[in-house]
């Protein structure tokens, strides 16, 4: 059934929310309001914005019956109490990202992004069709909620720096900001991470009381002026080759939802999923060039840190799995699919990319 609502989301029909319209509704189904917590600011279009494209979907869907009213983060709870105010039923739902809370444990870091873990199209894939959403879910259900897919950002940057980083030595003593499971690959390398809200990191850079910070990528960096106060742009995110947000639904509520809206909210988390990646594809390209031509010093990390990045991720993994169930579990699978996957990306996809980045560099 995911699988046959996953397709139908993608499909064309459901972008135009005009083939699951009210006939696919009974008309005896009641009318529901619910809200939905945002953990993001409602400036920043791409993430706020998925979360107002699942509720016009829901309600198209169901006629106008079912409606869910998004909230930015701050205006009913903060984003660092989004996943609680879900399970206590403060809200019905939100949408977040699930490693802002790896401190209840480390297992929600790796479900929204692992450092070197799976790229946007391969967490899809694990999630709608390995059992990675089962996997998550068997998760959620200890903390009240049942997730779904909502939005993935692509491979991220690797954040702005106040000075240039050529080696892991520079990196020793950096104050970066740096959310989940990757502020503890960092310290491992000789970097203090910080945990800030995105609206506090301009400031915080802006008077040196951090050194470095990374976000999501050009079109949301650009945004948030970042290429103001830390000209170093460094790139890739290898903690986040693809960051997955997730819809949180309290439990009880989506036990009791009828079929059809259960269907509703199904279709409309797997068309803003993909959507939001078509955006930040879309629009990404013009902010990079536009923050280089500001002045953006554009640097790839060295083999050199993502070797050691790559070492340090690897001994966090065989800690953690060591002390943790859960994460052994979910980790173990994902790393299974992420080896399958390579092997067949490395036949057609990237030679098939890696042929035309040459192609377009010559000119053609």
């Amino acid at each position: 059934m995911r699988r046959r609502q996953f397709i139908a989301a993608a499909a064309a029909g459901v972008a135009a929310g005009s083939t699951v319209a009210a006939p696919a509704i009974a008309q005896s189904m009641p009318e529901m309001k619910w809200r939905l917590t945002s953990g993001f600011p409602k400036s920043l279009d791409t993430l706020f914005g998925a979360a107002e494209l699942f509720v016009k979907y829901v309600s198209d869907m169901t006629d106008g019956k079912f409606q869910i009213q998004p909230f930015a983060a701050g205006e009913i709870v903060g984003m660092p109490q989004a996943l609680d105010a879900v399970a206590n039923n403060t809200v019905e739902m939100a949408h977040s990202a699930s490693y802002y809370y790896v401190g209840k444990d480390p297992t929600f870091g790796i479900l929204t992004a692992a450092p070197f873990g799976l790229n946007t199209r391969q967490q899809n894939s694990w999630f709608y069709h390995n059992g990675g959403l089962e996997l998550a879910n068997e998760f959620y259900a200890k903390y009240g909620v049942y997730a779904l897919p909502g939005g993935n950002t692509g491979t991220q940057m690797g954040g702005w720096f106040r000075k240039e980083i050529k080696t892991v030595e520079d990196m020793k003593g950096l104050k970066m900001r740096i959310a989940g499971i990757a502020g503890q690959v960092m310290q491992r390398l000789g970097v203090i991470p910080q945990q800030i809200p995105g609206g506090d990191i301009y400031p915080a850079l802006e008077r040196g009381t951090i050194d470095s910070a990374e976000w999501v990528g050009p079109y949301d960096d650009e945004k948030l002026g970042f290429n103001k106060v830390a000209p170093f742009y460094y790139y890739p995110g290898w903690w986040e080759g693809g960051a997955m947000i997730n819809f949180w639904i309290n439990k009880d509520k989506w036990a009791a939802l009828p079929k059809g809206y259960r269907a509703a909210i199904e279709a409309a988390s797997a068309y803003a999923n993909i959507d939001m990646t078509a955006k930040y594809d879309a629009r990404n390209p013009a902010a990079l060039r536009r923050l280089v031509g500001a002045g953006a010093q554009l640097r790839p990390f060295s083999q050199e840190i993502m070797e050691a990045s790559y070492k340090a991720s690897n001994e966090m993994y065989e800690e953690t799995m060591a002390k943790n169930a859960d994460f052994k579990k979910v980790w173990e699978s994902m790393r299974a699919f992420r080896g399958e996957e390579y092997l067949w990306f490395q036949v057609a996809e990237y030679t098939y990319d890696n042929f035309m980045i040459r192609a377009r560099a010559r000119g053609n």
